[in-house]
């Protein structure tokens, strides 16, 4: 399946604002067709699952953290994407998951 314009935006804005060691972005739209916020062209990217491990998210609360993913991609959720699932991790804290 070929990476969508929304799925590169949102690619290029966590990259270059937070410099992650890992993301991961899955364009999880097709599990919501006919639901709100789905879009009737169906060409997908309304919903997405995005991880990001970044050092940038030391010190700040999983809150914290949720609010700069959303005020990043602030343009993308007014436009098309409806939902973003975020898991937002220090890599310590993705080692300590991995060993949990």
């Amino acid at each position: 399946m070929a990476l969508g314009d929304y799925y590169n935006r949102i690619e290029r804005k966590l990259t270059d604002a937070l410099a992650p060691e890992r993301l991961t972005i899955e364009d999880d739209s097709h599990r919501h067709a006919g639901h709100a916020g789905a879009h009737a062209d169906g060409g997908g990217e309304t919903h997405f699952n995005v991880e990001v491990i970044s050092q940038s998210f030391d010190g700040e609360s999983r809150v914290a953290r949720q609010r700069q993913v959303y005020a990043l991609l602030a343009d993308e959720l007014k436009e098309r994407v409806h939902a973003l699932s975020l898991v937002t991790l220090t890599p310590e804290e993705a080692t300590q998951r991995k060993t949990s």
